[in-house]
């Protein structure tokens, strides 16, 4: 894990401790398919070091229904804070307002986390030989959540 640089005010993942409105859209260009994603995503403080960030909610499209959810983890090591996956995989560098990068072979993930008005919002391009789309997740406060501090 390279090195990144200390964040800003408000910028560190404790900042967003609680539990969020979740509304994604995942765009497949080259199916043409719309996939929307609403749900909830949690970020719990496990320890001063570590954040789960615990997602859960339905995904339709073209008529079909699915259960989804997925949990990661941020955990602040010597190189700052930085995404897992669940089974512990660096996944990517916590950088709000910039890009970073995940390379999964065979495809190429660019991602990036941006505060909002009203929240913050994670966006992902995919591209490579098995995949090109592009994912827009927006998270607002959840009207019957209290948020933290």
């Amino acid at each position: 894990m390279s090195s990144v640089e200390p964040h800003p005010p408000g910028t560190s993942p404790v900042d967003l401790l609680g539990t969020w409105e979740l509304r994604r859209t995942v765009e497949d260009r080259r199916s043409g398919r719309r996939h929307d994603v609403r749900g909830t995503t949690t970020l719990a403080l496990e320890s001063a070091d570590r954040v789960r960030w615990h997602e859960t909610g339905t995904m339709t499209w073209d008529g079909h229904t699915v259960p989804v959810e997925r949990t990661l983890f941020v955990v602040r090591g010597e190189a700052g804070w930085w995404v897992e996956f669940a089974d512990g995989r660096p996944f990517h560098p916590w950088a709000v307002g910039r890009r970073v990068e995940h390379p999964c072979a065979p495809d190429h993930y660019v991602g990036l986390i941006e505060l909002t008005d009203d929240g913050w919002r994670v966006e992902w391009h995919a591209s490579g030989p098995e995949k090109d789309y592009l994912m827009t997740t927006a998270l607002r406060p959840a009207a019957d959540a209290e948020r933290p501090g």
